[in-house]
């Protein structure tokens, strides 16, 4: 079996990491004690966000990383559009690190975790266990992944990117599954990832035994909380998936992780359990293409990731974790050659302190999670919100704080640029329902479906003859089975469907006329027509809301499975929209094509082009400036702990490339009422306020507005504190 075939079945994932060393012909020596990752003799604390290249294009790759740079990672973690080695050398071009996920078990919300379905068609085979077999074609994987890398020289110790690899996945969730195969299937993997001669460490996340040296490393939400920490004092403490969001399953609502949350639980990881390596996951989550999606797993992967589906901002996350990565990077001399101390306020409130020879940094923890908290630290007092963490590089000044969000919200909005209304534009097909005379393979038992496709298709029919008796008014079809769903037609006319929803275990269904009855009677299997690519760059999208279930091509690739008749308990569809890649488009005369399972409308179908298309800052003054300005401010006030005029809290609003801010749509300095979400003027409000915002920033890409009263010719009601709140539109 090929390379290119190999890699299509089995599992892998890619991390991105920010600052490569690497570059020309020389090696870099990697290594690690129990502080972290040591890279050419320096130690490193290393921000990484999960890219699994699959679910985007190769055309998408450059904007991506370069999005993933920007906003502060050093290392890209990804898992394995199909060309591996190009997508590393996009990282390796931009100058980040790469953790490279190999497998070959990934989860990933993928079909199979990333397996081959071929692969349990061996005989005598157990996955994930201490079984011949299953180690023969792992070893077998593994061994082709490693010599791809070694002979594109993409290992730090080759002077390329990869400086960690990961081996299995999450494998300690269900070690004791197999009993007394566990063990030893762990202990072999170790040593088979550590044979491989990679020059670069290897780690097991979720893996509490992990042998030496492979790194046992942390995933979930709250690593700083749950971690035991590293099985050896020499091994350094490594988060490998920190989840941004929830991935979403159809008839779900979308869960939504804070920024705010994720900026606090890495923060106390990298200072309660020494961590040096942070991985997102997903940093950006993409699109499931074709069938790869996992069960009821949405088409959209982790749309609430810093970078969303199309690859635009989803901010203030993306925002709040960059201001979050320059707070503790201007930190990392004490934090990786000093002292740590801690020391307790109170039962809630407590301070991490890093002491070296000339350097301090402190880190003042708030793990109250509904009161503010006063705490004095080196005579000095800072106030901390509720559940937060106050970076001071200096062990003075407060730079950045968990829970005080100073960057934009943008909001996504869809712009229909097609519609497809028009019946006469769309081609339908009916497929014939087989006859039994018409059938070659025959049982005497309903073969399973995915043993007998062997994973080719979704989609299976099945035949059989029954003579009716007269005097029994009423026959019940009874059906043995784990299908998501089921027709049922007697010669050739439906008589009745069952459509599963996420019942787990299901076995057996009967159909007495029908349960959860739709009129499938009409419906045609598939349908087609062509359109017009939209003119620009901004990423397209095809609205399926008029459809119901089934799968969409455009020019012959799959952009993957639709369910929008799959409602959600607010009575919406979980994803309504789906992306198509601008590579899948020519400029005109696109082909779509539709397999509808259900009796979907084609002429409510549009195409459309997403963007971000308004902006919001709400900043007050007890918000902290940028970080970008510390350490200026810093250098002059290391003594005075005065604040400098001019480094104060603003608004900052950046439009996306290629647009401009055209109209203010709100602006009220004073103490506006509500959020970006659902704003009004409040009792307090400066009537200069619309015009001082239109003349810093309409017709400019970007614009500042500092949350000064002097700004706003004078204070509009004196002894209140005051905030900022501007929302704009980008055109």
């Amino acid at each position: 079996m090929g390379q290119c075939q190999l890699l299509c079945l089995f599992g892998l994932l890619l991390t991105t990491i920010g600052g490569s060393d690497g570059g020309g012909g020389g090696g870099n020596n990697v290594t690690y004690d129990g502080r972290s990752l040591i890279i050419n003799g320096h130690r490193k604390i290393l921000f990484s966000g999960s890219i699994h290249y699959p679910r985007s294009t190769p055309q998408m790759w450059p904007r991506l990383i370069a999005k993933a740079k920007e906003g502060g990672l050093d290392v890209f973690d990804f898992s394995g559009r199909r060309d591996l080695v190009r997508f590393i050398k996009e990282v390796q071009a931009q100058g980040l690190y790469v953790c490279l996920r190999i497998g070959p078990f990934i989860e990933g919300e993928w079909g199979y975790g990333g397996l081959p379905f071929w692969l349990h068609d061996v005989p005598g085979i157990v996955f994930r266990s201490d079984n011949e077999p299953f180690k023969f074609h792992m070893k077998r994987y593994a061994t082709m992944i490693v010599n791809m890398m070694k002979s594109a020289r993409l290992y730090a110790s080759q002077g390329g990117p990869i400086i960690l690899s990961q081996i299995e996945n999450e494998y300690g969730m269900v070690e004791h599954s197999f009993l007394e195969k566990g063990p030893p299937y762990v202990r072999w993997a170790a040593k088979l990832a550590v044979d491989l001669q990679t020059g670069v460490p290897w780690v097991m996340c979720k893996q509490d035994d992990a042998p030496d040296p492979v790194i046992n490393a942390c995933n979930g939400r709250q690593c700083g909380e749950t971690f035991a920490g590293p099985n050896s004092p020499d091994k350094p403490a490594i988060w490998t998936e920190n989840w941004t969001s929830f991935y979403q399953v159809y008839g779900d609502e979308a869960r939504i992780r804070s920024a705010e949350d994720i900026a606090y639980h890495v923060a106390l990881f990298i200072v309660k359990m020494k961590g040096s390596y942070v991985n997102y996951y997903m940093y950006h989550g993409g699109t499931n293409f074709g069938r790869t999606a996992s069960a009821y797993v949405l088409t959209g992967y982790y749309d609430q990731a810093p970078l969303d589906e199309y690859g635009l901002l989803r901010q203030p996350k993306w925002g709040h974790l960059k201001e979050l990565h320059s707070a503790v990077k201007l930190c990392l001399k004490p934090m990786l050659s000093g002292v740590l101390v801690s020391m307790n306020f109170s039962k809630l409130q407590e301070a991490f302190i890093f002491q070296g020879s000339s350097e301090c940094a402190a880190f003042l923890v708030n793990k109250d999670k509904r009161n503010n908290a006063t705490v004095y630290f080196s005579n000095l007092m800072y106030e901390l919100p509720p559940l937060s963490i106050s970076i001071l590089p200096d062990c003075k000044t407060v730079a950045f704080n968990t829970a005080k969000v100073s960057t934009q919200y943008g909001t996504r909005s869809m712009e229909q640029r097609q519609k497809l209304d028009s019946v006469e534009q769309w081609e339908e097909y009916k497929e014939a329902i087989p006859t039994y005379d018409e059938t070659s393979l025959r049982a005497n038992f309903l073969l399973e479906q995915m043993n007998t496709t062997k994973d080719a298709s979704d989609y299976l029919w099945y035949n059989f003859r029954f003579k009716h008796d007269p005097s029994n008014s009423e026959s019940v079809l009874k059906v043995s089975s784990l299908g998501h769903v089921l027709l049922a037609f007697i010669n050739g006319e439906f008589v009745g469907a069952y459509l599963e929803r996420r019942v787990a275990g299901l076995r057996n269904v009967s159909i007495q006329g029908a349960k959860e009855l739709k009129d499938f009677s009409s419906f045609s299997w598939g349908y087609q027509t062509v359109f017009d690519a939209p003119t620009g760059s901004d990423p397209v999208a095809i609205n399926l809301i008029s459809m119901g279930k089934g799968e969409a091509w455009v020019n012959g690739q799959s952009i993957g499975r639709y369910w929008v008749s799959f409602l959600t308990p607010q009575g919406t569809p979980s994803q309504s929209w789906y992306h198509i890649p601008r590579s899948f488009l020519k400029p005109t005369g696109n082909l779509l094509v539709l397999l509808e399972e259900e009796n979907g409308y084609p002429p409510g179908i549009s195409i459309d082009t997403v963007s971000v298309t308004t902006l919001c800052g709400h900043v007050s003054d007890s918000h902290l400036p940028p970080v970008i300005s510390w350490r200026s401010q810093n250098q002059r006030t290391l003594k005075t702990h005065k604040r400098i005029p001019g480094r104060r809290p603003k608004v900052q609003i950046r439009c996306p490339s290629g647009r401009k801010i055209s109209k203010i749509l709100f602006a009220s300095y004073g103490n506006p009422n509500g959020n970006c979400e659902n704003y009004a003027i409040g009792s307090c409000h400066s009537s200069n306020s619309r015009a001082i915002v239109e003349k810093a920033c309409l017709g400019k890409r970007s614009c500042t507005v500092p949350v000064w009263t002097e700004k706003f010719y004078g204070d509009p009601c004196p002894g209140i504190p005051k905030a900022l709140l501007v929302d704009a539109q980008c055109t």
